[in-house]
């Protein structure tokens, strides 16, 4: 297997584990990877930095669903 072979498998597992603190670590960690070209870098980067946006959009979402079930008329039930 190659080095990007494996770097793909770590982000994938990183994504489907959708925990944001192991998908900062691993942007991190891509940086200082020498092994792997500018272009393979970036591409999964660009994977996880669009996982982190879209995790964070979708908790917003649904904290702003939330707020809106629980107030009704304007009060917090």
């Amino acid at each position: 297997m190659s080095h990007l072979d494996e770097v793909t498998a770590r982000v994938d597992a990183a994504v489907a584990e959708s925990v944001i603190t192991h998908m900062n670590e691993l942007l991190v960690e891509l940086s200082e990877d020498a092994q792997l070209s500018r272009e393979d870098r970036y591409t999964q980067q660009q994977r996880l930095r669009n996982t982190i946006a879209h995790h964070g959009k979708q908790h917003k979402e649904e904290a702003d669903a939330r707020h809106e079930h629980l107030t009704k008329g304007g009060e917090i039930l």
